[in-house]
């Protein structure tokens, strides 16, 4: 039985405890994604309404996103969580309670959900940073592609649950189900009492993206923490052409799925039908390439990433290639297999480059992008595929990101990245005249 659980979870048990919490609160997330649009669309909403209560929930991130970094980075990190999955337990049990009873109102809902959204914004940040604190170095790409499995598989059971809910209880029921998933990871949070990163430190003999355990922010003023989290970013080139790659996947790529792939499908797959044999071979692939994420160990993780990322900005060709259904999902699951590659490598890159205690911050700046471009493209995709027509739209997004994606690996400091920072001993024995590279230095070493 042993040999069936990754050794990740057997050997880090604060994680593994963290590991179910989560896994329960992102499967009630994935049936939350698919019962709120019905449950507005069930107090009379339409189809304006669904999208005003969905952007009540991303605005909250577009605003507070950076202060959940500089707030990570000075607090302890699983409490920031705790309040966090609490506040959200909040928010889904009021929902379900105004559903259930029929008292629920657009505005109502729009509301909540703005609530969440802050919720989300400080959470996201934090759980990025708490994993090199749980986990040593050399163990977080595992870790991340276990939790990354549990996102893929959600996008593949979530909706599934979500339907058999909806249709026995209601989209108050299937709220209700959230509400308490979030009540279980809080009580995980709680459990685990505090968390310094020593353990992690001492087991990777101080190397990583640790950078002296419990080692909180200065305090120097919002403003000032921010910059110094911008700098961050700024004087390593791995991460910020990173970052510009990863907003061109979402800017470029993701309207294909969300916008565009629905419609063609409307218009010649035959519908929602075929649709969701698409997105579930995605979904498929994305679990595959998580699972490929824990067995493989490249040497150079970011470089393996980009071509990862050049994969999957195979998309939107993909779904524009007028090719029978089932030879879409078959190449849709190979893309998947390079979303997950790419963002479990970028994600425990981070981790292990960053100094932990500006981590937080570094990641609310990645979440930033990520969040708030991504509407951009999304709002653009209709238009220009009605000036052009959709396949033109689909073909010109692929040629666009997949030389974007290449073009990191034109860049020393990405294909040059370790996978993980120079042990101490190694730092000590290392050229030079004797003199040991801190974790700092390190860090700065790799731009």
């Amino acid at each position: 039985m042993g040999a069936l659980i990754p050794e990740v979870l057997r050997t880090e048990r604060r994680f593994a405890r963290l590991f179910v919490g989560q896994s329960l609160s992102v499967l009630g997330d994935r049936v939350s994604f698919v019962a709120l649009p019905f449950a507005v669309l069930s107090i009379g909403g339409s189809a304006a309404d669904v999208g005003l209560v969905t952007a009540a929930g991303l605005l909250p991130l577009l605003v507070f996103t950076l202060a959940g970094g500089v707030w990570a980075d000075r607090m302890p990190r699983q409490w920031i969580m705790l309040a966090s999955d609490l506040l959200r337990c909040a928010v889904q049990t009021a929902a379900a309670v105004l559903l259930l009873t029929g008292t629920a109102r657009v505005g109502l809902l729009a509301l909540l959900m703005a609530v969440f959204g802050v919720a989300d914004a400080f959470f996201l940040p934090a759980s990025t940073g708490l994993l090199p604190l749980l986990v040593p170095a050399d163990r977080l790409r595992e870790a991340n592609a276990l939790r990354g499995f549990v996102q893929s598989t959600g996008l593949v059971v979530g909706p599934a649950l979500a339907g058999l809910l909806i249709a026995a209880v209601g989209p108050g029921g299937a709220l209700a189900v959230d509400a308490a998933s979030f009540a279980v990871s809080a009580a995980v949070l709680a459990r685990l009492g505090t968390v310094d990163g020593t353990a992690a430190a001492a087991t990777t003999g101080g190397a990583g993206g640790v950078d002296g355990g419990a080692e909180r922010a200065e305090r120097l003023g919002f403003l000032a923490e921010l910059r110094v989290g911008w700098q961050q970013v700024r004087s390593r080139t791995w991460v910020w052409s990173g970052m510009l790659a990863i907003a061109v996947y979402h800017v470029v790529v993701l309207p294909s799925v969300f916008v565009l792939g629905p419609v063609l499908a409307e218009r010649e797959w035959g519908g929602a039908g075929a649709w969701t044999v698409v997105v579930i071979a995605f979904g498929l692939g994305s679990i595959v390439g998580d699972v490929c994420s824990y067995r493989l160990k490249p040497a150079r993780p970011m470089a393996v990433a980009a071509v990862a990322m050049a994969v999957a900005s195979c998309q939107a060709a993909i779904i524009g290639s007028g090719a029978p259904v089932w030879v879409i999902a078959a190449l849709e699951a190979v893309t998947g297999v390079g979303v997950s590659l790419c963002f479990v490598l970028w994600e425990t890159s981070l981790q292990v480059h960053i100094p932990e205690r500006v981590l937080s911050r570094v990641s609310s700046y990645d979440h930033l992008i990520s969040v708030a471009l991504m509407p951009l493209g999304l709002v653009l995709a209709g238009p220009l595929s009605d000036s052009l027509g959709v396949r033109p739209t689909l073909f010109g997004m692929t040629v666009f990101a997949v030389p974007a994606a290449l073009t990191l690996l034109a860049l020393p400091a990405v294909r040059h990245l370790p996978a993980s920072l120079p042990s101490e001993s190694e730092s000590e024995s290392g050229a030079g005249a004797g003199a040991g590279v801190g974790l700092g230095s390190a860090a700065e070493a790799v731009v």
